[in-house]
């Protein structure tokens, strides 16, 4: 059993930045990938990005050279840069990650890019 908690979200400005939290119950090397997804009001959840261990970390072309990825292990934690939002940006945002074979989500923060 595997646990992911978000934090983070919150109400920003258009060209304002978040951060985002994934912390996780277990040991953040044994979750491979670690991923970001988002689901708009009306739309389906999107993939926003995908971080492996010991590969590369895609981003969805909506996002790629505003968000970034990063994790601290020590902390169990990943994180999700999110600089230049747009209102379009605007979502729940999920962390999720496979954990043992089996994939593990987390409840969600709510980000809102409104002026």
């Amino acid at each position: 059993q595997m646990h992911l908690v978000e934090s983070g979200g919150g109400l920003v400005q258009p060209g304002g930045s978040l951060r985002l939290s994934c912390a996780a119950s277990r040991n953040i090397f044994n979750i491979n990938p670690m991923d970001w997804y988002r689901q708009a009001p009306g739309k389906q959840r999107e993939l926003v990005a995908r971080f492996v261990w010991g590969g590369t970390t895609n981003y969805g072309d909506s996002v790629k050279g505003r968000f970034t990825v990063s994790t601290d292990n020590a902390e169990n934690t990943m994180y999700l840069q999110m600089n230049n939002l747009k209102p379009e940006d605007t979502g729940d945002y999920y962390c999720s990650g496979v954990y043992r074979g089996s994939t593990y989500w987390g409840q969600g923060t709510q980000v809102t890019v409104s002026s």
